[in-house]
């Protein structure tokens, strides 16, 4: 049987992280992005556009799993999503392969408690009413026997190579010395999602038997930390004493006149005026053990350092993390 795993938008954040976590885990790697680029020693590396249904038939031939890890820019959503989405559902299905999905928690809405797979989705904005209607594309060709799909959901992505409202504002500015800019209240209870935790959990579930799919997985989070916490532990760790700017939505909304994404995030920054939780538990008991057991998520400290450690190494080389 074929162990090669598609990794389409290769060359992002997630992209990258996966590609890398799927190579530690010995597997036959084909690397698929709009322009190519880079990838680990032995990865095979293509392009091709997962809008383009017939071109992502072509290069998941021969998959055992498929990954949806395409992130186009907030402004793009609307017009790339839906037909990357069932590009890559045509493709995984034209090779008898499962698709893996990387997806995000906006369709939840305003939530309180900690959000799990049995949370109601009541998206109050509409890229939230986009990525519940992205998922159930997703699971709806799983139950209608289409393709075998699954779902990994993770909070505000952080770490090596990321785009979020966690990262070139903070990290990167703690870097160049300049002043943090925080969205939303710095002392609400919150779960960033390293990158490379992503990784591992899509790429389990690119492993797993067949009776955990055609469902939604949290990634596990390490217990809540702060805006606040977070930011100490950079500073910590970076010396620097630049002041901390805190964004609201009104604030976003014009920030967005300089600062494309917040120009586009400026809907979702709800989310970080409330507490934002993402609970993982059963993705941690279901995979817990086994042969290749999952081991846990990486400790907020770990995870600032391994992202300070990517900005600084971009920094010296010249370009961007």
């Amino acid at each position: 049987m074929s162990d090669l795993h598609v990794v389409v938008g290769a060359t992002g954040g997630t992209g990258s992280a996966l590609v890398r976590e799927l190579v530690r885990r010995g597997h036959r790697v084909r690397a698929v992005s709009r322009r190519g680029g880079p990838a680990p020693a032995g990865v095979e590396v293509t392009t091709g556009d997962a809008v383009d249904a017939a071109r992502m038939r072509e290069v998941c031939a021969g998959a055992t799993a498929v990954y949806n890890a395409v992130n186009p820019p907030f402004d793009r959503w609307t017009t790339v999503f839906p037909a990357a989405v069932r590009g890559t559902v045509e493709g995984a299905a034209a090779a008898g392969a499962r698709l893996v999905f990387a997806d995000d928690t906006w369709m939840y809405g305003r939530v309180e408690a900690p959000m799990t797979e049995s949370t109601p989705v009541r998206p109050v904005c509409p890229k939230g009413v986009l990525r519940a209607w992205l998922a159930d594309t997703v699971l709806g060709a799983h139950a209608r026997g289409e393709c075998r799909t699954v779902i990994g959901r993770a909070g505000e992505l952080y770490g090596p190579g990321v785009e979020s409202l966690l990262a070139a504002g903070l990290f990167g500015a703690a870097v160049a010395g300049r002043p943090l800019r925080w969205i939303g209240g710095l002392d609400h209870p919150l779960t960033p999602t390293l990158v490379d935790d992503f990784a591992a959990v899509l790429a389990t579930l690119g492993e797993a038997p067949d009776d955990a799919l055609g469902r939604v997985w949290h990634v596990p989070h390490p217990e809540p930390t702060t805006g606040r916490a977070l930011v100490a532990q950079i500073r910590a760790r970076t010396g620097g004493r630049a002041p901390l700017v805190r964004i609201g939505s009104r604030a976003g909304r014009a920030l967005g006149l300089v600062w494309p994404l917040a120009r586009e995030g400026a809907e979702l920054v709800y989310q970080f005026e409330m507490p934002f939780v993402v609970d993982g538990s059963a993705f941690a008991a279901r995979f817990g053990s086994g042969p290749t057991p999952y081991t846990g998520p990486t400790p907020y400290t770990d995870g600032v350092d391994r992202t300070l450690a990517a900005y600084r190494a971009a920094a010296a080389g010249g370009r961007a993390a």
